[in-house]
């Protein structure tokens, strides 16, 4: 993805992407912040685009990018001191 992309997705509705592709980042969306959300009704939508081994693979790479993000923010790799 360009970096036009990923900044088109801070809107995700209006984002010139599939609806399919939405959906997806709905769902990444979720697993970092409300995963709680995710209910019959969420999953009924998943599984009107997606197959269930397509949904279990989502859900691997959010939670790998997820976990990913969380650790170079603890570990402040983001912004590494420089040495004096």
């Amino acid at each position: 993805m360009t970096e036009e992309m990923i900044a088109s997705l801070a809107d995700v509705e209006t984002a010139d992407i599939t609806d399919r592709e939405k959906l997806a980042v709905h769902f990444a969306q979720r697993m970092a912040t409300d995963h709680h959300s995710m209910d019959d009704d969420f999953f009924t939508n998943l599984r009107a685009e997606f197959t269930d081994p397509e949904i279990f693979e989502l859900g691997m790479i959010a939670g790998q990018f997820i976990g990913y993000g969380r650790l170079i923010s603890i570990l402040d790799l983001e912004n590494p001191h420089q040495p004096d």
